[in-house]
C-alpha cells in the first residue's frame, strides 16, 4: 500500500473511530422522569437551621426552598416584564420562580409557547416545568430565634412599585413584630440580570446577629437530551478557579455533618454558583469584592439539586441597619450579554459559563469570529460556510505541507517496491534500505501524517464551537433548513416531500433511514475528496474506502444542520485546495478516471493485483 493511501485511510479512520466512541460510549442518557411532588418534602427541612459565627459552615437547610403547593397557588404574585422576559415572583418567600423567555420558543410551529426558564412549586397553570426558581432569606445567628427572619415561607408586602421592569424596581418588605423590619428590593435590566438587596433595620432594644443567602433549586433533573460533549449541571466559579458538576455526581455527594449531602467551598472575593443547560442558565453572583460561602446540595428522597450563595454574619446594632446585594442572571447564555456582565458589573470570569471544551484557547477565538461573521453576513448558515473557509485558509500551510509530501512519497513509490522485492522476506534489510531512501531523497514518511493530527484539536474546537452557540437556535439558513440546531427535517424517504406521509421522528430506531439532503450532500462531499486520490489496489482497502463515505453519512444525518453544513464546506473546502495543490505541482489527478476505476475495482478478477 503506497503511503499517500495510508496517511488517508489513517486519517479517516481516526475521525470515524472518534466519533464511533463518542457514539458508542458517550450516548446521550435516557431522560429522567419528572421528580416526585415537592409537597412531599419534610417540614423540618422547610426551616433553615440556625447560623454559626462565620458563614463557612451550617447554612439553609438542604431543601430550604421547598415550600407546600397549595401555599404557592394562592400567594399573591408581583408581575415580571422586561424586553426579554415575561413572568411574575411570588410574595411567598418573595421567590423568582415564574421566567419565560420571549426571544426564544420550544419549537418552529405556529403558537408555539415561549420557553420557560423557571417554574414554580405546585400543580398549577404556572408550573409548566419541573419546579426551579431562586428564593432569598436570612439565617439566625447568636441564639437568634429562627422564626424572628424571613425564610422561604414567609408572605411579604409589597411596599413600593407595580410591575417589576427595567429602571421599575419594587420593594418587599416584613415585620417580625420583635424590632426587626426586614426589606428586599429587587430591579431587573433590559436583558435577563436581577439584582436583589436584602436590608434589615434594628428597631429593638438588643443586637441581632444573621446572614443573608440566596438559593438556587431545581426539582428533579431536566428532561432534555444531554450529551458529554457539553456540560449541563451546575457551574461554579470560586476566586477564579471554575468548576462544573454533573448532576449524577451532586446526587453522590458525601454527607456533611449538619448539611446532608453537599459541597462547601469558600470564596475571599469573586464568584458565581448556578445550573447551567445547553443555552439557558440561572446563577447567583454576591456583589464583586465580597466574600461568601458557595454550597452544592442534594435532597435525598425529594430529588432536589441546589445551590447556595451565603454571605457572612452580621451584627445588627439597635437602631443600626445592614444590607447586602446579590445578583442573579436567569435567561439565554448569549455571549454579548454574557461578556458585559463581566466587564461592566464586575462578575468575574462570567463568559466561562458557557462551555468552551478542553480547547478553549481555539473556541474563544473561533466564537468570536463566528459571531462577527453573523452579524456582518447576517445569517448563520453562511457565516459557518464562511468561518469554515477562513479556517481552512489559515491551515493552508499545513494542508500544502501534507500534499506534497505525500506527493514525494508516491513518486518514491516504484523504488519502495524494488526495495521490497531485493529484500524479500528480510523486514530488518528492509527498514534500514528504506530509511536510507528517505534520507537520500530528505523525506520524512510522518510528515504527510502530521499536519493531519495537527488539525484534529482545531477541528474538534470548530465543532464545539456550531454545537454550544445559541445564534444557531431557530436560525434559518436556506429554503427548507429553517433551524440550525435540529437535523435535516427533509427526508428521502417521502421524497423530500413530494410524497404525502411523515417520516420517522428523532429517537425513532427508522430516523437513521430518514436521510436528509444535508447527509447526502455530506456524504457525496466525502466521496468526491475520496476520488481525488488512485483507489487502493488491495481489495480490502477499496472496500474500506468505498463504504467509509456512506457510513459517515448515516452516522452524522441526525446532527445539527449547522454541524451537517460545516462538514460539507470542510469537505468542498479541502478537495478544491487538494486539487489546487496536486496541479500546481505537476499532479493533477485523473479524477474522473479514479471514479470509474473505483466503479470497477472489485468487480473483475483481472484488476487483482498480479505477483
Amino acid at each position: 500500500m503506497d503511503d499517500q493511501n495510508k496517511n488517508l485511510i489513517f486519517a479517516t479512520v481516526l475521525s470515524f473511530l472518534v466519533i464511533l466512541v463518542w457514539y458508542t460510549f458517550f450516548a446521550p442518557p435516557e431522560p429522567v422522569p419528572p421528580a416526585t411532588d415537592p409537597a412531599s418534602v419534610s417540614q423540618t427541612a422547610e426551616a433553615p437551621a440556625a447560623a454559626p459565627e462565620t458563614a463557612t459552615t451550617t447554612g439553609p437547610a438542604a431543601g430550604a426552598g421547598a415550600a407546600d403547593a397549595s401555599e404557592i397557588a394562592q400567594a399573591p404574585r408581583i408581575r415580571i416584564e422586561t424586553p426579554n422576559l415575561t413572568g411574575s415572583l411570588s410574595l411567598l418567600g418573595g421567590r423568582i420562580d415564574d421566567l419565560s423567555l420571549k426571544k426564544y420558543k420550544v419549537s418552529l410551529e405556529e403558537g408555539a409557547p415561549l420557553v420557560r426558564l423557571l417554574a414554580p412549586t405546585g400543580n398549577t397553570e404556572l408550573n409548566a416545568d419541573m419546579p426551579y426558581y431562586a428564593v432569598y432569606g436570612w439565617v439566625p445567628a447568636g441564639g437568634l430565634d429562627p422564626a424572628l427572619v424571613p425564610g422561604p415561607r414567609t408572605v411579604w408586602t409589597q411596599a413600593a412599585g407595580g410591575t417589576l421592569a427595567p429602571d421599575a424596581p419594587v420593594t418587599l418588605e416584613w415585620d417580625n413584630g420583635a424590632g426587626l423590619v426586614f426589606r428586599r428590593e429587587i430591579s431587573v435590566d433590559k436583558d435577563y440580570l436581577f439584582t436583589v438587596t436584602q436590608s434589615v433595620e434594628n428597631t429593638g432594644a438588643a443586637a441581632a446577629r444573621l446572614a443573608p443567602y440566596g438559593i438556587i433549586a431545581r426539582h428533579g433533573i431536566p428532561d432534555t437530551q444531554r450529551v458529554y460533549v457539553l456540560h449541563e449541571g451546575a457551574v461554579r466559579m470560586t476566586d477564579g478557579k471554575l468548576q462544573e458538576v454533573d448532576y449524577k455526581d451532586i446526587a453522590d455527594l458525601d454527607t456533611v455533618e449538619g448539611e446532608g449531602q453537599a459541597d462547601i467551598q469558600s470564596a475571599a472575593e469573586n464568584g458565581w454558583t448556578g445550573f447551567t443547560d445547553k443555552y439557558w442558565m440561572t446563577t447567583l453572583a454576591p456583589a464583586p469584592g465580597q466574600g461568601f460561602t458557595s454550597a452544592l446540595k442534594y435532597v435525598t428522597g425529594a430529588d432536589i439539586y441546589q445551590t447556595e450563595t451565603r454571605l457572612p454574619v452580621m451584627e445588627v446594632a439597635p437602631g443600626a441597619n445592614a444590607q447586602a446585594t446579590t445578583m442573579l442572571f436567569a435567561g439565554a447564555k448569549e455571549w454579548e450579554a454574557i461578556k458585559r456582565y463581566q466587564d461592566d458589573t464586575g462578575i468575574q470570569g462570567f463568559v466561562d459559563s458557557i462551555d468552551w471544551g478542553w480547547f478553549y484557547f481555539l473556541t474563544k477565538p473561533m466564537f468570536r469570529l463566528l459571531h462577527w461573521l453573523h452579524g456582518v453576513i447576517g445569517n448563520m448558515g453562511w457565516a459557518i460556510i464562511a468561518l469554515t473557509f477562513v479556517i481552512k485558509l489559515l491551515v493552508f500551510p499545513l494542508a500544502r505541507k501534507s500534499y506534497i509530501s505525500m506527493a514525494k512519497m508516491k513518486e518514491l513509490q516504484p523504488e519502495m517496491e524494488a526495495l521490497k522485492e531485493r529484500a524479500g522476506d528480510d523486514r530488518a534489510k528492509m527498514q534500514q534500505e528504506m530509511m536510507s531512501l528517505y534520507k537520500r531523497e530528505k523525506v520524512n514518511p510522518a510528515s504527510g501524517c502530521l499536519p493531519i493530527l495537527l488539525q484534529i484539536p482545531i477541528f474538534f474546537s470548530l465543532y464545539k464551537v456550531i454545537y454550544v452557540t445559541i445564534e444557531l437556535y431557530h436560525a434559518p439558513w436556506i429554503a427548507w433548513i429553517k433551524d440550525l440546531s435540529a437535523p435535516d427535517p427533509s427526508s428521502i424517504l417521502n421524497l423530500f416531500g413530494l410524497l404525502p406521509f411523515a417520516t420517522p421522528e428523532q429517537g425513532s430506531i427508522f430516523f437513521i433511514f430518514s436521510l436528509g439532503v444535508l447527509p447526502i450532500l455530506l456524504g457525496i462531499s466525502m466521496w468526491f475528496q475520496q476520488k481525488l486520490n488512485p483507489a487502493p489496489t488491495d481489495q480490502t482497502q477499496a472496500m474500506i474506502f468505498a463504504w467509509m463515505p456512506w457510513v459517515f453519512m448515516f452516522m452524522l444525518g441526525g446532527f445539527a444542520s449547522g454541524l451537517v453544513l460545516y462538514w460539507i464546506a470542510n469537505n468542498t473546502i479541502t478537495f478544491i485546495q487538494q486539487y489546487a495543490i496536486m496541479s500546481m505541482h505537476g499532479k493533477r489527478p485523473d479524477l474522473f478516471g479514479n471514479i470509474r476505476a473505483g466503479f470497477k475495482r472489485g468487480t473483475k478478477a483481472a484488476d487483482k493485483p498480479k505477483k
